[in-house]
């Protein structure tokens, strides 16, 4: 282990192979030689002097990377797409005259971001799915649990467990739809020359836009997209990063909004993540049992969260067909995005898979503020006995008073219903009123909604990406 350097945490610590594999040297530079072979490939079948031998010679050779070589002809140059350009020379020496033929830069670097992003949002939407079932199992089967919901983190009316799942799952909903939208537009940029109007291309092929065409479509479809952009600069437009950062950015939101309900209600001692048995909370406070994986998952939401501003201004400021001032910039934001959002996901995942609910203590809540939530019942009933409603809601509100200063001065039990039942004015048969204060009385239809939601909007989610269940979320650290 390399400890003299710094290494980023996000490749160390949270994100996984698959997604660290998709922005590693290796991938990102077989996929540059797999575009400039295919580069070859279509301008032969379309009529330019290059042999099988040499398509041959850079295939066999796609994988046969030297990178001490770029490194050395990189510092030499000051030019990563040349320095490649002739590694890929030295290894295929019959083909190097033909390697990058009629192509800019952005034809390997721009089209391997999008392939980038393509694959890296499959990954995500393989994950996004897990976290969705796992939302969805946990709701149905804590829907008919009543649990006091709260606006403003204050006492509101009863909600249920369950019920209050479906808003976590009803963002990711919103996630999914944008990352299928983003999936199903994002466009190739294809080989459009050094501003984009194809103009080497035009020389090699002799002024035939039908061939130029053609290439552009055929490269498109054999690097696996099946839209491209017909106008780029040098460049495709950078507002392609900047939606993709967005998506990152909301799935950011829907996680930290998750984080922020469960750290609550952690400390409220109702719901706690998983907590392993050798898990040391506080290296002070032996008792502790925080919630790091929480408070990971809001942490590294931040960051991405954060990151939109980044791609926003790289949109923003790009001058006519191009700039070079994105370029460190595109190395940084959208593979740290993707590698914090992946690691996002397999946290929450992993939550789920352990998450623990303390009824007992979720219980003796509601019975501290049923009583309170119950008045506007009782005056009902009462009024049905042939009570006067103003006198009843006068002597609820001087009881509710005297019972809240006893629980918030005295530190006592809620004694409002005893307070009720003694007093004759009510008129309330004992048995019913204790009928009454049941839980259940109070979610409205929070069971109904839960089915209602999980039946039309997630069980056709899951059926439609059943062979995407199924994913490791174990952690690193």
């Amino acid at each position: 282990m390399e400890t003299n350097t710094y290494s980023n945490p996000l490749a160390e610590r949270y994100s996984s192979k698959e997604m660290l594999y998709i922005f590693s040297p290796a991938n990102k530079f077989k996929t540059w030689r797999k575009l400039w072979v295919t580069l070859a490939e279509i301008e032969k079948e379309l009529g330019l002097n290059i042999s099988d031998e040499q398509i041959k010679e850079l295939r066999d050779n796609i994988e046969n990377i030297d990178y001490k070589v770029i490194k050395d002809r990189e510092k030499e140059v000051r030019h990563d797409v040349m320095a490649n350009v002739y590694a890929f020379g030295v290894v295929a020496p019959k083909a190097k005259g033909i390697i990058h033929l009629g192509a800019t830069s952005a034809f390997v670097g721009d089209n391997t971001d999008l392939i980038q992003i393509k694959e890296a949002l499959g990954i995500l939407k393989k994950k996004l799915i897990n976290v969705i079932n796992e939302l969805r199992s946990f709701a149905m089967i804590n829907k008919d649990i009543p649990t006091l919901g709260f606006t403003h983190f204050q006492a509101a009316q009863l909600t249920t467990v369950g019920k209050r799942a479906t808003l976590w799952l009803q963002s990711l909903l919103l996630d999914l739809e944008e990352l299928e939208f983003r999936e199903k537009t994002l466009r190739f940029r294809g080989a459009k020359g050094t501003t984009g109007t194809q103009a080497s291309f035009k020389e090699l092929f002799d002024g035939d836009y039908k061939k130029v065409k053609e290439m552009d479509e055929k490269i498109t479809e054999k690097m696996g997209f099946d839209k491209r952009f017909l106008v780029t600069g040098q460049t495709y437009d950078r507002k392609v990063d900047s939606q993709i950062m967005a998506l990152l950015g909301n799935i950011a939101q829907s996680a930290h909004k998750f984080t922020n309900d469960l750290r609550l209600l952690q400390h409220l001692k109702e719901i706690e993540e998983p907590f392993e048995k050798f898990q040391i909370g506080s290296s002070a406070m032996a008792y502790k049992r925080n919630p790091m994986r929480s408070e990971r998952i809001s942490s590294l939401a931040k960051f991405v969260i954060a990151l939109n501003q980044s791609t926003a201004m790289v949109a923003s400021t790009q001058w006519f067909e191009r700039t070079l001032d994105d370029s460190a910039n595109k190395r940084l934001s959208l593979p740290q995005a993707f590698l914090a959002i992946d690691a996002i996901l397999i946290i929450w995942k992993n939550i789920m898979d352990g998450i623990v609910i303390y009824r007992k203590i979720i219980e003796k809540r509601i019975a501290s503020e049923l009583p309170f939530m119950a008045t506007e019942y009782i005056i009902m009933e009462c009024v049905k006995n042939g009570g006067d409603r103003q006198e009843l809601h006068e002597k609820i509100r001087l009881h509710s008073m005297e019972a809240g200063k006893r629980v918030k001065i005295d530190g006592k039990e809620n004694d409002l219903i005893d307070r009720i039942i003694n007093d004759k004015s009510f008129n309330l048969d004992k048995q019913k009123f204790l009928e009454i204060l049941n839980p259940a009385n109070f979610i409205g239809f929070a069971s109904e909604q839960t089915e209602d939601f999980i039946k039309t909007e997630v069980d056709p989610i899951i059926a439609k990406y059943e062979k995407l269940l199924g994913m490791d979320a174990e952690l690193n650290v």
